[in-house]
């Protein structure tokens, strides 16, 4: 029989990501739409356990749009991680009768959110993370808005850089994933782009720095992925210097790229992701991440979506592949090959036209 839902709670987890208030937004207005309560969980899993809760009007989520982070606030929560922890947060939706709940972040927002689906609460996921690093899905809420914000860093770096003859090196976030490098590298002309995925040849970005300052280029940019580390980060400043006598700076902007206005893309993808999860939450799906495939938006189930993200990153343990058919087997491999394809095109183009 089809629950019927007479409340449902939204929070956030995990690092914010600009567009979480527009999740948030479109949850709160589709649900009361559909005749259904909505009440924010202040601060995620833990204000679940907690008991931070507040109720939610459309007139409460109007003007939060054009806001980075989450008014809703977020946290990383261990003890929700323990069969405790998740009973006081059950005990929390059975006292303010919070029939299901839509969970705003990455894969360890999805972990949870799957733990109170298995335990009788309700739950589907929306991603929010700069990252990009959820394979099943093409995009995540908050990557594009972190893009242009180190778009623009750059490209008022790469304005300095030119007045002085100077090389900059940019360390960008995305713990061990590098789209927002391999992307903004190419958008920003930079000579070198070093990320995880993909071996970097120092020795011929030296050689086209120097080919390229003989023929008269006063300024470069180098975009370095933070999953390669601060060491080698910061020490790739002193071996440009060394290896090419071009004066270089260090620039890390770190968790500025989390914050900011969303941006059209960000605010649309949002949106369109928060009312799925309404209206699939009410149809009685449960245990799925709202992911984007080829511009559709699609539910997908979210151990599906956690061991095809173990397959691509090379973390799958012994018998994470059992219950799946060879159907779905075939699909992840076909996913992580099209995420492999996407950073060898990308870095062959970044190496032939980026200078």
């Amino acid at each position: 029989m089809e629950k019927k839902f007479r409340k449902i709670g939204v929070l956030t987890s995990g690092g914010d990501a600009p567009g979480m208030n527009c999740v948030i937004k479109a949850v709160t207005c589709a649900a009361i739409d559909m005749g259904v309560e909505v009440v924010g969980i202040l601060g995620g899993y833990s204000g679940l356990i907690n008991d931070r809760i507040r109720p939610l009007s459309k007139l409460d989520v109007a003007d939060i749009v054009a806001r980075g982070g989450t008014f809703l606030y977020s946290d990383r929560c261990d003890e929700f991680k323990t069969e405790e922890g998740m009973q006081k947060a059950i005990a929390t939706c059975k006292k303010h009768n919070i029939d299901g709940i839509i969970a705003i972040g990455g894969d360890g927002t999805f972990r949870g959110a799957t733990d109170l689906s298995i335990r009788g609460v309700p739950c589907i996921g929306v991603s929010g993370t700069i990252d990009n690093d959820i394979t099943a899905t093409d995009i995540t809420v908050g990557y594009d808005t972190a893009m242009n914000s180190v778009l623009a860093l750059g490209d008022r770096l790469r304005d300095t850089c030119e007045s002085h003859c100077r090389c900059n090196v940019i360390e960008v976030m995305g713990r061990h994933a590098g789209y927002i490098a391999i992307e903004t590298g190419l958008a920003l002309n930079a000579i070198g782009v070093a990320i995880n995925e993909f071996p970097f040849d120092k020795e011929a970005m030296y050689k086209r720095m120097k080919a390229s300052q003989k023929a008269g280029q006063r300024s470069f940019i180098v975009v370095v992925a933070e999953g390669l580390g601060a060491e080698f980060s910061e020490g790739l400043v002193k071996e440009i210097e060394e290896n090419t006598g071009i004066e270089t700076r260090f620039v890390r902007p770190a968790h500025i790229v989390r914050g900011g206005i969303p941006t059209l893309a960000d605010r649309n993808f949002a949106a369109r992701s928060g009312y799925k999860a309404v209206e699939l939450l009410l149809q009685g799906v449960s245990d799925v991440v709202i992911c984007s495939r080829h511009g559709e938006i699609v539910p997908v189930e979210i151990k599906y979506a956690l061991i095809v993200d173990r397959m691509y990153k090379g973390k799958l343990k012994e018998y994470d592949l059992d219950g799946f058919s060879d159907k779905q087997i075939a699909e992840m491999e076909a996913l992580c090959a099209e995420r492999r394809k996407y950073f060898t095109d990308m870095y062959k183009i970044v190496n032939s036209i980026c200078c």
